[in-house]
């Protein structure tokens, strides 16, 4: 792999192997959730109605923001992240650190995009297991991103108002 990684990345800080050491957890846990499923009976879902893919959606969305930019949850990423600054509201922005597969597990925790597909396989795995469950999770957290938005509008709409009197 390391001359596929020189012709890959010529600075050398893409941690390739570290990639692909996640890339093998996240598909031997699909695989093993597949096997126990069926091991245990589960039948899928013979379609999924669009507004749980929204549900879901919402709730991968909260899941990797929680994950990868909530000052609360810096602890989970403290060991693979270094904190470079304030995002906005109240977030934070990390950045990855190290070599290897904890630099690639510093990649994932500082990126909300890499997140959220692992938070998507969790909610549809569990979705298939116990939908009403999932169901009652993802309106949690789609209840927290309404009400980021509607925090969001509030600040703008001072900030409006601060502007017009000026």
């Amino acid at each position: 792999m390391t001359t596929d990684a020189a012709r890959y990345d010529d600075q050398g800080d893409v941690p390739l192997a570290g990639y692909a050491a996640l890339a093998s957890v996240f598909t031997a846990g699909a695989g093993a959730f597949a096997v126990l499923a069926r091991h245990r009976g589960v039948r899928l879902p013979r379609e999924v109605p669009p507004w749980d893919v929204v549900l879901m959606g919402a709730g991968a969305y909260k899941a990797s923001r929680l994950l990868t930019r909530d000052k609360i949850t810096s602890f989970l990423r403290a060991p693979f992240t270094r904190r470079t600054g304030a995002g906005e509201a109240g977030e934070v922005v990390d950045e990855p650190r190290g070599h290897g597969v904890r630099r690639a597990v510093g990649d994932l925790l500082s990126c909300p995009f890499c997140t959220s597909a692992w938070a998507a396989g969790t909610l549809v795995c569990s979705y298939a297991a116990a939908p009403r469950l999932t169901r009652l999770v993802c309106a949690g957290l789609g209840a927290l991103t309404v009400s980021d938005w509607l925090q969001y509008a509030w600040t703008w709409t001072q900030q409006a108002e601060q502007t017009e009197g000026s």
